[in-house]
């Protein structure tokens, strides 16, 4: 089936600004709460969401096999298990429904009254019930700089990390969508110079710059998923913040890796934005240093083109760009993430998410966290309002931002954004 909605000359009736994220070539899509307080599976052009329920029950989706309730849902599990066959079907009659070109909705008042909604009547919920979160650890710049802070230069990579695509498994039921705050967590740490922990709330709060990508049911037990194939099972990509507490992390990883330092919050933008939308972003990503195992080994381009930013936003002040990264960065890419994954014959679901891990550059200005940015904390950074931060403190505002431009075509994220808040008190 022809990639369509991808049409770069195509324009939309409804309005776009010039760098919206949300062009007609865009659309993403999400879970949004309704000004009747109906809860729809949508989508976005512009700033104006479009219930695809709606649009579904007044007979705009005819001729493609959905069922009467696909979009009449609280996630978008059962729209992803569809298959990409079905994604980009709906996709394409979208493009077509909203293109400049085509009367049959746009003249229509009435149905548009019903199907079209301003982002401030809206409120974005989380779009996927995420049965299972992997997070891996696949930016060679950002574990060469952990690996050289903690242990030292000549042997910042351990002997694995060549080799394949290391991961551990997150907790799902602390993914939250944009706007959600998170509290400062507690737990055991191991001051400097101490022999014994202690507990309090953590004092090294910390982002982790990062991207995830949405499966669909892709294989079933025992069965690996090869490396060429795995982009099929793939439905789409957010903007990630894995938060990171850096001092009880430093103290509980030994021997078996990260556990509270990471499970207390991980934020997600709230638009996936598709495989197929992101199609004419692709570039070939690094080069491998040391050569890599069959089940690995890929045809073609699998990096994504995407540039990222971290911005901090103190309370009542203006934010600071902290951070300019770029998915393009990505050792291991998401084809190879999601072989290694299933290589041992681990079933993926519907609705699973698998975290990029952090993404840091080749430049100090485009590291993905603050134990790389501040170097541990030994060197601040300056805010727009002249404090400085070693760390994330409590009542800052992160947001991350991504997009990708070619040809004067922009898909975009929009944003993912967490106000950090003290430690929580039952009131």
């Amino acid at each position: 089936m022809p990639l369509s909605a991808n049409n770069p000359d195509r324009k939309s009736w409804l309005h776009v600004d010039k760098n919206s994220d949300f062009p007609i070539q865009n659309i993403p899509f999400g879970v949004f709460l309704t000004r009747d307080d109906i809860i729809t599976i949508g989508t976005r052009i512009g700033d104006t969401a479009i219930d695809l329920g709606a649009l579904h029950q007044l007979g705009y989706f005819d001729g493609i096999a959905l069922t009467d309730d696909i979009f009449l849902q609280d996630t978008l599990n059962d729209f992803i298990a569809d298959g990409r066959k079905t994604w980009r079907a709906v996709r394409n009659r979208i493009a077509e429904i909203f293109d400049a070109e085509n009367d049959a909705l746009k003249n229509n008042v009435k149905h548009k009254e019903i199907v079209l909604f301003r982002l401030d009547e809206i409120e974005m919920q989380l779009p996927v019930q995420v049965g299972d979160y992997t997070d891996f650890y696949s930016s060679i710049e950002h574990a060469t700089n952990v690996g050289t802070m903690f242990r030292d230069p000549d042997n910042a990579l351990l002997p694995n990390w060549l080799h394949i695509p290391v991961g551990y498994h997150g907790r799902s039921s602390s993914i939250i969508p944009s706007g959600i705050p998170v509290h400062r967590p507690q737990g055991q740490t191991l001051p400097n110079g101490a022999t014994e922990p202690v507990f309090g709330p953590s004092k090294l709060v910390d982002f982790e710059l990062e991207m995830a990508f949405i499966t669909t049911d892709a294989n079933d037990l025992g069965e690996p998923i090869p490396v060429n194939e795995a982009e099929e099972y793939i439905f789409g990509v957010v903007l990630f913040n894995d938060w990171s507490a850096r001092d009880i992390q430093k103290w509980e990883y030994v021997p078996l890796g990260p556990f509270l330092a990471k499970n207390f919050a991980s934020s997600m933008s709230p638009w996936i934005v598709t495989l197929d939308a992101l199609e004419p972003y692709r570039v070939q990503g690094p080069k491998p240093i040391k050569p890599q195992l069959p089940y690995l080994q890929y045809k073609g381009k699998k990096s994504f083109d995407i540039n990222l930013e971290v911005a901090i936003q103190p309370k009542g002040a203006k934010e600071t760009v902290v951070s300019k990264s770029n998915f393009k960065y990505m050792y291991w890419n998401m084809a190879q993430q999601l072989a290694h994954h299933t290589i041992n014959g681990c079933p993926v679901n519907s609705g699973d998410m698998m975290g990029s891990g952090t993404i840091s550059g080749p430049t100090e200005d485009s590291y993905g966290s603050m134990l790389e940015l501040t170097w541990k904390g030994e060197k601040p950074l300056k805010m727009a309002d002249g404090s400085e931060r070693k760390f994330i403190n409590d009542y800052d505002t992160v947001i991350m931002r991504g997009y990708c431009e070619k040809d004067g075509t922009r898909i975009g994220f929009g944003e993912v954004k967490t106000e950090l808040l003290p430690v929580f008190s039952k009131k």
